[in-house]
């Protein structure tokens, strides 16, 4: 039997590269969004405005993570947050004119920091990993 290291192990691999990601994104996202904050961004500019349960199932966060992220992004006028239309015992949420504005830098922001995420590998390994990666989740 192969000795145990560490160091090849995936989930320690997966944890540092996540962390020098995470290091990435946070040095090159504009407005000081973080990874939830941009994601919710983004999925609102992909599905447009939405009960705050949905989005916490297309974003995979639970529903008070969603409430904070929303409340946090209404406030710098990102957001918009109101009785869902559909059924008034939910709230929904949608971009603003500036969330919008602002979600469409922040992809482009974000396509940088994965190019320079996947700065060592080449184009087909990065799409791969990447693939790879979806196939687990």
């Amino acid at each position: 039997m192969a000795p145990y290291r560490l160091d090849d192990q995936f989930g320690f691999v997966l944890r540092l590269a996540a962390q020098r990601h995470a290091g990435l994104f946070e040095a090159g996202m504009i407005e000081g969004l973080t990874a939830p904050q941009f994601a919710l961004l983004v999925r609102l500019r992909e599905v447009g405005p939405c009960s705050h349960q949905r989005l916490g199932r297309l974003l995979h966060l639970d529903l008070p993570t969603v409430k904070g992220v929303i409340d946090r992004l209404t406030g710098r006028g990102f957001v918009l947050s109101a009785d869902d239309p559909l059924d008034k015992r939910r709230q929904a949420a949608g971009l603003t004119e500036r969330g919008l504005a602002v979600a469409d830098a922040a992809i482009e922001a974000s396509r940088a920091i994965t190019q320079r995420t996947l700065e060592p590998l080449t184009p087909g390994e990065g799409a791969q990993l990447v693939a790879l990666l979806q196939k687990l989740t």
